[in-house]
């Protein structure tokens, strides 16, 4: 039994001298191409060393199956790059589910971002100005779940709002932003540098381009809940 044991050992160790050598290299360079697309370095570092991880995995499987992986190494390689950017790992597959997984936001189309002014945002951006903490809490006070607008309705303007602040411009957006929060558009106006009527008309030619964009049920349930009250 030892000798069998110290056999399996060496087996081993020679194995994996075997990967190292003639795949390990192969493997490195493939998924550096292939995950050049990854923006986040840490995120692209974290998938080519799974694909190495997953390499051997699948590596030991074959060998021990009387399979000579170099006779197709190429292409072994590229199908574990493969499996890596749909998701397998060497633990098992990715929970698809998630929203958090960039998996599942490509596959159903979608991106998760911060908000414009959130908890997330710069120390430097937030006390900036003297009113930047009390325009936080308001900005995220509309934002807290309520029992009138159902949740899908909710989950698509939270997507939709940041998607059209980014059509406007700086100044703008950051206008857009101060009347959200429910200021008058005098005081938007003296802000702002701007006429009072000036506002009124950005503020018209947004509402157009807001229901072009998709979202005439948020304006009709703001026009139902009346002057100076949040839509459902």
């Amino acid at each position: 039994m030892i000798a069998a044991t110290g056999d399996f050992a060496k087996a081993t160790v020679d194995l994996h001298a075997q990967f190292l050598e003639l795949l390990l290299p192969k493997i490195e360079t493939h998924a550096r191409i292939y995950f050049r697309d990854v923006k986040c370095p840490a995120r692209r570092a974290d998938l080519i060393d799974e694909t190495v991880a997953l390499a051997w995995k699948w590596y030991r499987r074959l060998v021990e199956r009387g399979k000579d992986v170099m006779r197709f190494a190429m292409v072994f390689v590229y199908l574990v790059a493969k499996a890596v950017r749909c998701g397998q790992r060497t633990t098992g597959r990715e929970n698809i589910n998630d929203v958090m997984n960039p998996l599942a936001q490509k596959r159903h189309g979608f991106q998760v971002e911060p908000l414009p002014i959130s908890t997330r945002t710069s120390l430097d951006t937030l006390y900036g100005a003297g009113t930047g903490q009390r325009q936080l809490d308001e900005y995220e006070e509309r934002l807290r779940d309520n029992t009138i607008t159902p949740p899908p309705d909710q989950a698509a303007f939270r997507i939709d709002w940041p998607r059209f602040l980014k059509t406007l411009t700086h100044r703008d957006r950051e206008l857009a932003q101060y009347l959200s929060l429910g200021h008058r558009p005098s005081r938007a106006a003296a802000k702002f540098g701007l006429v009072p009527g000036r506002v009124t008309q950005l503020r018209q030619r947004w509402c157009r381009e807001w229901r072009s964009f998709g979202g005439d049920d948020y304006f009709e349930k703001r026009r139902q809940a009346g002057p100076g009250k949040k839509p459902g």
